[in-house]
């Protein structure tokens, strides 16, 4: 097969563009389903929310500022960017950050060490916590992001500094390197994918299986916190994180689900998850459970 003769820059920006074709044929029938779900609104009718806005002040409906946190090859503006940007519509202040980055591949995040990438996820929320004088923020993760989310919960001592955890497709109980592999490739191309791992061999990858450092931590003992909200959200047609169900954890107060539990003929993928409708839908009625609504119209996710 005849390589690409495109630059690794084109090529990510290829795979941006695609995904962001995808999710832009999603928001208006977004739009359309978020019309009848009142956002906050300030005294001239404009809802209150911010992406990435440090001036961002919380409101009496949404007190809890949303960290979101993208996956392994992943970046703040390419993965839960668009899901961000319909809870800021919403009245949310939201924020994302690109963690575990290293120098010389600013394009991809995610790729440190899972305990580094964490410490780097604590400062932030302290950061938006300070910036917004809010006493708890909620943490939203899809793929690594979910693992981070439940592993920031669990093991960096800020319990009382986070209302709630909704993690999607996290590879809790690991997943496979090839299928790792098989994602940086997706996502970056072959070229790239074969200079970081020549460059840094992608620490993560040994996290991330069965049996790797983090999977060992999160799972020695509880991995549910007092006090602390707990949303899993998984597709059973998801191709990396598998079994399906190993997403879940499997404990008393953690609301284990499936996105075909609500919306049956949904084929939504591990990629297409970050993107789908459904997932969007469930995300806000586990940041607001008091406020929760059924899904009236499912939307047909990617399955890729």
């Amino acid at each position: 097969m005849a390589r690409s003769t495109r630059s690794p820059r084109t090529r990510i920006r290829t795979r941006i563009r695609a995904r962001t074709l995808l999710a832009r044929a999603a928001l208006p029938l977004a739009l359309v389903l978020g019309a009848a779900v009142p956002a906050h609104a300030g005294a001239d009718g404009l809802a209150r929310g911010g992406i990435n806005d440090f001036s961002c002040r919380p409101s009496a409906a949404h007190p809890e500022p949303v960290v979101l946190l993208h996956g392994t090859f992943a970046t703040w503006y390419e993965d839960l960017n668009f899901l961000q940007a319909d809870l800021a519509a919403r009245g949310y202040c939201t924020f994302a950050l690109t963690y575990g980055a290293y120098d010389g591949f600013p394009l991809a995040g995610g790729l440190k060490p899972v305990a580094v990438s964490n410490l780097e996820i604590k400062e932030y929320v302290a950061k938006v916590r300070g910036a917004t004088g809010a006493a708890q923020v909620s943490v939203v993760g899809h793929s690594e992001g979910g693992l981070q989310a439940l592993y920031l919960a669990k093991m960096q001592g800020i319990q009382p500094h986070i209302k709630a955890v909704v993690a999607i497709a996290p590879p809790t109980h690991g997943t496979n390197a090839a299928g790792l592999l098989d994602l940086g490739d997706k996502l970056l191309g072959r070229e790239t994918m074969e200079k970081i791992v020549t460059t840094i061999g992608i620490p993560v990858l040994a996290d991330e299986v069965p049996g790797g450092p983090a999977i060992q931590a999160l799972n020695d003992g509880p991995v549910a916190q007092p006090g602390i909200s707990y949303t899993i959200i998984t597709s059973r047609y998801d191709e990396l994180v598998t079994p399906t169900e190993t997403a879940f954890v499997r404990e008393p107060g953690v609301k284990n689900q499936y996105v075909q539990d609500y919306c049956p003929f949904d084929p939504v993928g591990h990629i297409g998850e970050a993107y789908d409708l459904n997932v969007w839908h469930m995300v806000r009625n586990a940041l607001d459970p008091s406020r929760a609504t059924p899904i009236l119209v499912c939307a047909v996710g990617s399955p890729g």
